[in-house]
């Protein structure tokens, strides 16, 4: 799994109605955009984070892409 800051990051539910965690990327701690990432959730917490195989990520376009 490989990403960037700013890309937001997707741990799907477990169970049956259980909701998605979302969380934005602000610190890639790996090399070459691989884990551990430094998050922050949608509750507004930070932690250091290791996706597992429910993780998914979503790139957003580079910031220079947006002008």
């Amino acid at each position: 799994m490989r990403a960037s800051e700013g890309d937001r990051l997707i741990v799907h539910g477990r169970h049956v109605g259980e909701a998605a965690r979302r969380a934005e990327i602000l610190e890639v701690h790996g090399h070459d955009g691989e884990p551990p990432y430094l998050v922050r959730w949608d509750d507004g917490h930070e932690s250091t984070f290791y996706p597992s195989s429910d993780s998914t990520i979503e790139h957003q376009p580079a910031a220079w892409a947006k002008r």
